[in-house]
């Protein structure tokens, strides 16, 4: 937010107050003080340029009511009134507005008709996309990928889905696994950016007789996510009559051994240099964390036109109707026998269904948002999942996801989204007991604050 340069800004009381705001902000209000201050100057910047472009005092007084209207958005949070600072900021930008607005209301008419015959060149040099057009450019340059690059990160994953199913099926042949295949964002049309991951579902098959899927409320970690999986009728099929029976740990199945057994079988056993060789391209596990992954590196076919890396996960499941059951130690956490209950294919379709219905854009919006966090250093630890679940509680109070109002739920979303900031809480849609902001730190969550509340006159600043 440099105001350097721009018409009559540096030159009165304004640009004084605002330099020295700026500068001190993060130092002298902290945090939140400067996120507050960043939409109070936001607003200040758009009535100076407002009432800079009015010809006399009546449109200069409306468009100053409507910057002010934006102004006092910044009322609306209470987390940063606690802390406060509300009343120096608004004191030194009302000061300063005020003397602006006397100026602003001397100037002679002389100097707008001075600039009438340079006024249609600089209006067609300035010219300015609209919030619509912005954001439609923004998806399609930005957020959407190519339908090669999919193809070529799909055809990827699909050639070592292909080398991993044979190499076990050969090392291990009374192993009961399901057909594997991909899953995920890429294969939904929902990643954006770039095709950088994508996830291999690795369904382990147990006997309906011997297990059953313990829901999360009802075990001892009352965790709605946190399934367990408990081994049954042991006195008609005692331990060794399930292939699984080797996994038990205190009579569950352990989420942390079944992927420990994948990662002796798979990654620290499999010829990853001759699959390389095989398939032109360099394979590698990631070796030293929780997860089962993969790093693809493009071979001599693609060294000239990408250096991506392509990341595959291989996820061990269970599948009982339409519950899917996940083997993610990182997410279940210290609780080595818990299976991770994923919410992704209910909100995925959930979404579908709802765009199907009415022709929205709900995706649209999503994939938008996701590209706006993932480039944007600020909000980058926002994931996925509050976005889908925040668009998804939007759609229960808002009807209308057509195109034409994309723009208004773009903005809208950025307010819900600052609202449920200042709450520390976004319930999963599906199960209202998860609060999915519960990993972002307090540091995380003042910065997101603060890019929001600049979104909120300038959501444009979003989609650079």
């Amino acid at each position: 937010m440099n105001f350097q340069g721009s018409r009559r800004r540096g030159e009165d009381g304004i640009a004084m107050v605002i330099d020295f705001l700026l500068s001190n902000a993060r130092l002298i209000l902290g945090v939140g003080g400067a996120a507050m201050l960043g939409i109070a100057t936001l607003a200040v910047k758009r009535l100076i340029e407002r009432a800079g472009r009015a010809a006399d005092d009546e449109k200069v007084e409306q468009k100053m009511a409507e910057s002010w209207e934006e102004l006092s958005l910044v009322s609306a949070s209470p987390t940063l009134i606690k802390k406060g600072i509300k009343g120096v900021v608004m004191k030194h930008v009302a000061k300063a507005a005020k003397q602006q607005k006397a100026d602003l209301c001397q100037q002679p008419q002389m100097s707008s008709l001075e600039s009438k015959p340079e006024s249609k060149s600089k209006r067609l040099q300035l010219c300015v996309l609209s919030l619509q057009e912005r954001l439609q450019q923004y998806y399609h340059t930005r957020a959407a990928l190519t339908p090669h690059e999919v193809q070529r990160a799909q055809s990827q994953a699909l050639d070592i889905c292909t080398e991993i199913q044979g190499f076990l099926h050969s090392r291990l042949p009374d192993m009961p696994l399901g057909e594997m295949s991909l899953g995920g964002s890429l294969l939904d049309d929902l990643q954006v950016v770039s095709a950088d991951h994508a996830c291999l579902l690795v369904p382990l098959q147990l006997e309906a007789s011997l297990w059953r899927l313990i829901p999360g409320e009802e075990t001892l970690l009352t965790h709605p996510l946190h399934w367990m999986v408990r081994r049954v009728n042991l006195e008609y099929f005692p331990r060794g009559c399930s292939y699984w029976d080797r996994y038990l740990v205190g009579g569950y199945l352990s989420a942390e051994a079944v992927v420990n057994m994948f990662s002796k079988a798979v990654m620290e056993t499999i010829n990853w240099p001759s699959i390389s060789s095989t398939l032109d391209c360099l394979v590698r596990p990631v070796l030293g964390g929780p997860e089962l992954k993969l790093e693809i590196r493009p071979g001599n076919e693609w060294a000239e036109s990408s250096d991506q890396s392509l990341f595959i996960s291989m996820l061990p499941l269970l599948r009982e109707g339409d519950v899917v059951l996940t083997a993610q130690p990182e997410l279940s956490s210290p609780w080595v026998n818990a299976w991770h209950l994923s919410l992704y294919p209910w909100e995925t379709q959930r979404l579908t269904q709802l765009d199907t219905a009415d022709d929205g854009y709900r995706r649209h919006t999503l994939k938008i948002l996701k590209a706006a966090c993932r480039l944007n250093p600020a909000l980058r630890p926002l994931q996925a999942a509050p976005l889908a679940n925040l668009i998804l509680h939007l759609s229960d109070s808002e009807s209308d996801w057509s195109e034409i109002s994309l723009h208004v739920r773009f903005q809208q979303c950025i307010t819900e989204l600052i609202g449920y900031l200042e709450q520390e809480a976004l319930h999963s849609y599906f199960k209202p007991a998860v609060n999915l902001l519960s990993g972002l730190s307090e540091d995380q969550v003042d910065q997101m604050g603060f890019m929001l509340y600049c979104a909120v006159s300038e959501p444009e600043i979003l989609l650079i």
